[in-house]
C-alpha cells in the first residue's frame, strides 16, 4: 500500500513548554485510509494535525505527505499545499458571505489567478462546488449567510469547503466537538464517507472512543505527545481507553517500555 503520510521519530516542543507537544512519534498512513487520532486534550493530535498541514516549525525528524517532505523551516511548495484539505474545531468560514460563496473558497488553490482574484468560476469550479453541496446535504442553503446557521449546518459548510478543494489528503481537528451526540456521528460519517468515496486518505482527532472505533479504520493512541497505541479500529479495547484516560502516568510508562 502506498503510504499517504510517514512519520518518523518526530519531536517538537513549544517553546514556553516544559513538556515536549510530540514526542518520538513514528506513524504511517495509507492512500485512502482512515485514521483517528484518540486521546485526552494536551495529548498532541491537534500539534501533529497542523503539522502534517505544513503549518508547523522547529520540528525534527522525517515527515513526508503524500510523497513530498516537509521542511521543519518553511511552508511547502503552493503547488503542493492545495491537495491536504484541513477542516479546523471552530469552522474558519467567512460568517458574512454566503454558503456558496464559502465553499467555493475551497477552490482557491485550483483556480488561476484571475479567477481566484476576481470570484469568477469555471463551470469546472462550478461543478465541484455543487457536489460538494449536495453530498453533504446543504444544497438548498447555498444562498444563505453563514452567520443564519446552526453549528452543525455550518460544519457541513466547513466539510464541503474541504472537499471542493479536491484534496488527497483531509484532516480534520476535533471535527464534532461542538456537536450533540447525535449530530456527532451524522457529520462524521459524512466526512469519512465523503472521504473513501474520493479515494482521500482521511485523518480525525477525536476524545471519543465510540466515534473512532466506528468511523475509522485505525485508531492511533495519543497520550503526553507520544503514540500509545496503532490499532485497527476493531480491535480497540477498554484496557486502550483506560491507557489514555484513566491509568497514570507511570502506567503509561511501563506501557511504553513494553511497546517500544
Amino acid at each position: 500500500m502506498t503510504r499517504a503520510i510517514e512519520i518518523g521519530d518526530l519531536s517538537f516542543a513549544h517553546s514556553s513548554a516544559d513538556i515536549p507537544a510530540l514526542a518520538s512519534v513514528n506513524l504511517a498512513g495509507g492512500d485512502g485510509e482512515t485514521l483517528a487520532l484518540l486521546g485526552p486534550s494536551g495529548a498532541g493530535k491537534t500539534t501533529l494535525l497542523t503539522l502534517l498541514d505544513g503549518r508547523l516549525r522547529g520540528w525534527r525528524g522525517r515527515v513526508a505527505v503524500l510523497g513530498a517532505a516537509l521542511s521543519p523551516d518553511r511552508a511547502p511548495p503552493r503547488r503542493d499545499r492545495a491537495d491536504t484539505g484541513f477542516i479546523f474545531q471552530e469552522f474558519a468560514l467567512v460568517e458574512r458571505s454566503s454558503v456558496r460563496r464559502n465553499v467555493l473558497n475551497g477552490r482557491l488553490g485550483r483556480m488561476g489567478t484571475a479567477r481566484a482574484l476576481f470570484g469568477s468560476p469555471a463551470a469546472h469550479d462550478a461543478a465541484i462546488v455543487r457536489r460538494a453541496l449536495e453530498d453533504c446535504g446543504i444544497a438548498d442553503l447555498a444562498d444563505r449567510r453563514v452567520d443564519t446557521l446552526s453549528g452543525g449546518q455550518r460544519q457541513r459548510v466547513a466539510i464541503a469547503r474541504c472537499l471542493a478543494q479536491e484534496p488527497k489528503l483531509i484532516l480534520a481537528d476535533e471535527p464534532v466537538s461542538n456537536l450533540d451526540p447525535a449530530r456527532a456521528a451524522d457529520i462524521l460519517g459524512l466526512l469519512t464517507e465523503a472521504g473513501r468515496s474520493r479515494g482521500a486518505t482521511t485523518v480525525f482527532s477525536s476524545h471519543q472512543p465510540e466515534l473512532a472505533r466506528r468511523f475509522a479504520d485505525r485508531v492511533v493512541g495519543m497520550r503526553n505527545g507520544r503514540v500509545l497505541f496503532d490499532l485497527p479500529a476493531d480491535a480497540l479495547t477498554e484496557g486502550d481507553e483506560a491507557a489514555l484516560y484513566r491509568d497514570d502516568d507511570a502506567t503509561v510508562a511501563a506501557r511504553l517500555q513494553v511497546v517500544h
